[in-house]
């Protein structure tokens, strides 16, 4: 196969500062891509988008640094306008920004709450809300969201912030489906790496001594770079990535039962049988599920 490569396309990473995204954002560069680097302006010191997008410099590349906090007003819609106004077009946008403090839900405050669902939630909807006008002109593009493995699976002091994670997997499933067919594709990458964001819940897990080191930011690049390439077939998709493991995730539904005459008592006696995951049925469009439960409805 042919290398992958990026060489006229013009790339936004978010959360681009360090750990993952700074990884993304090199590779892109590497591959040749011109990137946006985003990353929120620190109050001192060197800026972390401004570091990484003069490394990528030295290195050869194209980049220029949005120091943009994801979940400032306008902030999704200039850094879109700078690879614009720089560029003239937006081939690949990957929102990578993220924050995610542990702590368990009745003791957080509402304002911490927001401040998650701002910056994990909003803090994506918005440069991909403003990059989807272009690239759907365009009629190409390709956008990568991030979620979680507690967004899909959750985790003790992890609700708020699985919240803002979880919502990423109907946003993909149904913007694929608006986006296809103006050749605009989205998938969430769902990584597995040990930066400092995630070493404290890879500590977590119980894995054994040493595996964590193994879990390498590269590893999911490989992921991120293909997924945002025109060499992924996929879209609303979710891609486990880390360490060797490279999957697909999907929600999948139990067979349970039909009841033609439902009462809570009748549910409550065939619990188990509702529970049960021995025998799972993989849709891939609500449609399809409909159609399926439908059919129940109406059998004899």
């Amino acid at each position: 196969m042919q290398p992958i490569r990026f060489d006229g396309q013009v790339a936004i990473v978010t959360g681009a500062g360090r750990g993952l995204g700074r990884v993304y954002a090199e590779d892109l560069a590497a591959r040749g891509a011109r990137v946006v680097v985003n990353s929120r302006a620190h109050e001192s010191g060197p800026q972390p988008a401004e570091v990484v997008a003069a490394a990528i410099r030295d290195s050869g590349g194209e980049a220029v640094a949005s120091l943009d906090a994801v979940e400032a007003d306008g902030a999704g819609a200039r850094m879109v306008e700078q690879a614009l106004d720089l560029w003239g077009r937006l081939d690949v946008l990957i929102c990578n920004a993220g924050i995610g403090p542990a702590r368990m839900f009745h003791r957080m405050s509402l304002d911490e709450v927001r401040r998650l669902v701002d910056v994990n939630l909003m803090g994506t909807l918005a440069p991909l809300h403003a990059a989807l006008g272009p690239m759907r002109d365009a009629g190409r593009g390709r956008i990568l969201v991030n979620t979680s493995n507690a967004g899909a699976f959750g985790g003790v002091g992890f609700a708020a912030y699985a919240a803002t994670k979880s919502a990423m997997h109907g946003l993909v499933a149904s913007l694929a489906e608006e986006g296809r067919p103006r050749g605009v594709g989205i998938n969430a990458i769902l990584p597995f790496a040990d930066t400092e964001m995630a070493h404290a819940a890879l500590a977590d897990a119980s894995l054994p001594p040493g595996t964590a080191g193994r879990m390498t930011p590269s590893a999911v690049a490989a992921a991120a770079i293909w997924l945002a390439s025109d060499a992924c077939p996929l879209s609303g998709a979710i891609v486990v990535a880390g360490g060797r493991a490279f999957r697909r995730a999907k929600m999948v539904q139990g067979r349970g039962i039909a009841l033609s005459d439902p009462t809570p008592e009748k549910l409550a006696e065939r619990a188990a049988e509702i529970a049960a995951t021995d025998e799972l049925i993989l849709y891939e469009t609500t449609p399809e599920m409909l159609r399926d439960v439908a059919a129940l409805a109406i059998e004899p």
